[in-house]
């Protein structure tokens, strides 16, 4: 199976445009460039520029060609294309595999190559067709992928306010306007939900990939609940970051399934999630059990749960605690690899790992360690989060009971 490129990257003179800019002062789009740049863009796929050029001259002609904002972190100086390429690459947090870079000059691509083997290189005249190359169609393009660049220009803001900021990260969390929406699934967040499940190793509670075709079963199935939470600020979109999955059954309310992004920790979204669910489970006057499975990447989340007040305590309401060694709950067919390559590093779409690539060994490895434990609570209300705004079902209310919004 060809590995999809996740960035793109252009030289300009007589690749992203026809002549030479410094030499012919006015240049004009190569044909067919300007579907191909938006293409891709749409598909979810980065793009940047790595050019040997005046910069801002060159993003000045980006700019009146109407290309400036679909290109990421461009590299546009005097220097190497080769490190051009990787300061990109090593940005982004993407492995070099998942990098294309596309050049007129057979000297450069070969410079690019013999420096980075990894990275796909391709000649000027094949620019045009480049979208319908096998390597540069996803199979799937969820709503976050084709967001991706958005959230990527706005997590570089993000962050540099964060560097620049002297204040408690309190104040600058609430600075930021947070806003957490919880909801139910519908078909057209399945293919994300799956996604999270397969990625987000640390703040996994069980390392249980849900197939697309169970989740699609437990979407009409009123005993189930899946639900989606995503995640805004002023800067812009996180997108979806994380996924649970409750059965509700007479006494109690059983947490099957939680993963949130590692991303978005630092932001206090984990924490929101599982407040409210316990708060909702307060009002509803039932326990709360919770699946726990560990692995050797998900402590955080083992951690998560023990703070919140969970436990391994027998109760009438679970019909004799924790489940036998090795027992997995009931997602379709085996545990899944988490990502089909280890070498690919995260990206904000893709619910990654902040410390590095999702955990190559997956569900896998966690049936070597053990079986899923079923922690529980008796839960109590739980005050709303001081720095996020949550908009979120009443599930004490039931199905058809409207959002509620909380203030921080």
């Amino acid at each position: 199976m060809v590995k999809t490129v996740k960035c793109l990257v252009w030289d300009l003179d007589d690749t992203l445009w026809r002549g030479t800019l410094l030499e012919d002062g006015e240049v004009e789009l190569a044909e067919g460039i300007r579907r191909v740049v938006v293409e891709l863009d749409a598909r979810g796929i980065l793009q940047s520029v790595a050019s040997k050029n005046d910069h801002d001259l060159a993003w000045a002609k980006l700019e009146q060609l109407g290309l400036a904002e679909y290109f990421v972190l461009p590299q546009i100086g005097w220097g190497t294309k080769s490190e051009s390429v990787r300061r990109i690459a090593e940005r982004l947090r993407f492995a070099p595999g998942t990098i294309a870079f596309v050049d007129d000059r057979a000297a450069e691509r070969a410079e690019v190559a013999f420096h980075l083997p990894e990275v796909r290189c391709y000649p000027a005249e094949e620019a045009a067709q480049l979208a319908e190359l096998p390597e540069f169609s996803p199979a799937v393009v969820t709503a976050d992928a084709r967001r991706r660049r958005e959230m990527y220009q706005a997590g570089f803001r993000r962050d540099e306010e964060r560097a620049d900021s002297e204040a408690p990260d309190a104040e600058f969390l609430r600075s930021l306007e947070l806003e957490l929406r919880i909801g139910r699934a519908t078909g057209e967040d399945i293919s994300r939900v799956e996604e999270l499940t397969l990625r987000t190793s640390q703040m996994n509670a069980t390392g249980v990939h849900y197939s697309d075709r169970r989740l699609r079963e437990l979407l009409t199935d009123p005993d189930h609940e899946v639900l989606v939470a995503s995640m805004a600020d002023r800067f812009g979109p996180h997108g979806a970051v994380g996924v649970l999955l409750v059965e509700r059954l007479p006494e109690r309310w059983h947490l099957k399934l939680l993963a949130t992004s590692c991303r978005v920790v630092s932001f206090g979204a984990g924490t929101t999630v599982l407040d409210w669910l316990i708060d909702r489970a307060a009002a509803a006057g039932v326990h709360l059990t919770a699946d726990f499975r560990a692995t050797e990447r998900n402590r955080m989340m083992e951690i998560a749960y023990r703070f919140a007040g969970f436990e391994e305590q027998d109760c009438g309401c679970t019909g004799g605690g924790a489940q036998r060694a090795g027992e997995v709950p009931d997602a379709a067919g085996a545990p899944a690899v988490g990502a089909s390559d280890p070498t690919e590093a995260p990206d904000p779409t893709e619910a990654p790992d902040p410390a590095g690539a999702p955990d190559p060994a997956g569900a896998s490895a966690a049936g070597a360690e053990g079986g899923v434990q079923v922690l529980h609570l008796v839960p109590s209300p739980r005050p709303g989060s001081p720095t996020v705004r949550l908009i979120a079902p009443d599930l004490a209310a039931g199905r058809t009971a409207g959002d509620r919004a909380t203030a921080p």
